[in-house]
Parts: C-alpha cells; structure tokens; sequence
C-alpha cells in the first residue's frame, strides 16, 4: 500500500463510522461484524500497519469507501449527506481532542478497562458497547461542537441504539486520529481531490 492509500484506509473508516451511524439512526439496525470491526478499532494500540486497525483487511471498509467516494466526485446523485456531514465533524472534533491532553489520558484509562470487558464479555456485548458509548458522551460530548444525529426517533430514542450511536462515533474519532497521525490534512480532500480519487478506485475494487 502507498502512504496516500494507508491514509484513505483510515479516512474510510471515519466515513463508514459515518454510515453506521446514518444508517443506525434511520433503520435501527446495522451487522455484528461491522460493529464489531469498528469497535475492536478502538482497542489496537500498536499496529503494525492501517488495515491492521480494521482486522487485517478492509471488508467491513467497503460503505466507507462507496461515501468517501461520492463525496470526493461531488456528484449530487451518489452524495451521501448526512454521512459527509458527520465524517467532516468527527475530523474536527478529533482537531479540538488533539489538544486536550488530560481528556485523551482519561480515554487511555478507560480504554484499557474497556479491553478488560472485551476479554470478559466479548467485543459487542451490550456492557461493551454502553462503556464506549458513555466515553464518547464524557470525552468528546463535552465540546461545544457536537454532532446532532438525524433520523428516526423510535430508533435513537432506544437506549441501545443510542450507546451504538455514541460508541461508533468514537471509533470514527479513533479514525480521524489515524488518518491525521499517517500525514491527513483537511485541505487533501479539497485539492487533492483527482490524486486522492486516483488511489481510491483501485481499494474500492480490490
């Protein structure tokens, strides 16, 4: 893989963090090993590269992939925008959490209490999903900028899917984090646009 494409990898995640979130929201339900792969993200501290974050390969990177896409082409007919709206907030939100060093401490800790459970109860458990999620609500809840999730209100006003919400925004913070650690910066995506497309297609049909 080419340093821009270990990049995209981790760009996609953050839109398929995005897409979950989209979908969870409208549909009340998305798959277990989608869950389950962005969740585990969470919990790799020293990969040995990108896709190692994901599992080791980026099946479950597939819808990311499709939205980051569409929002590079800017064709109005594939756009997703409620996805495109969230992806670009978690890129922000990562930006304002890269400054707080006492907040990222407090999310190393609890994370290693989360790997705890994981090993206890397996990787989405409903006790897992609920601590990721309330990391997220005492972390990254707590700035001014926060993300308002559109959808159906029968399903984010289910507990459940609320913890998931919150727990997938997470894993999409973990991913902007990535994605700014491998060299991402925001304006890639507004003039880099044909060489960031260039590298893109050939992960989409691999």
């Amino acid at each position: 893989m080419t340093p821009t494409q270990e990049q995209l990898v981790a760009l996609a995640a953050v839109f398929e963090s995005a897409v979950l979130v989209d979908k969870l929201a409208r549909t009340g339900q998305i798959s277990e090993a989608d869950l389950a792969c962005m969740l585990g993200s969470l919990l790799i501290r020293d990969p040995q590269n990108t896709l190692d974050v994901y599992g080791g390969d980026d099946l479950n990177l597939r819808d990311g992939y499709r939205a980051l896409v569409s929002s590079l082409e800017r064709d109005p007919a594939s756009l997703q925008r409620e996805p495109l709206r969230y992806a670009l907030a978690l890129l922000a939100l990562e930006r304002q959490l890269s400054k707080r060093d006492d907040m990222l401490q407090v999310m190393g800790k609890r994370l290693d209490q989360i790997q705890q459970q994981v090993e206890h109860f397996g990787p989405i458990h409903e006790n897992v999903v609920a601590s990721c999620g309330s990391l997220y609500q005492d972390t990254i809840s707590t700035f001014r900028q926060r993300i308002q999730v559109q959808g159906d209100m029968r399903h984010l006003q289910q507990p459940s899917n609320a913890s998931k919400i919150r727990a997938l925004l997470l894993a999409g913070i973990r991913a902007a984090r990535l994605w700014r650690q491998l060299g991402g910066h925001r304006w890639q995506l507004v003039l880099s646009r044909g060489k960031l497309l260039k590298e893109l297609y050939p992960l989409l049909r691999s």
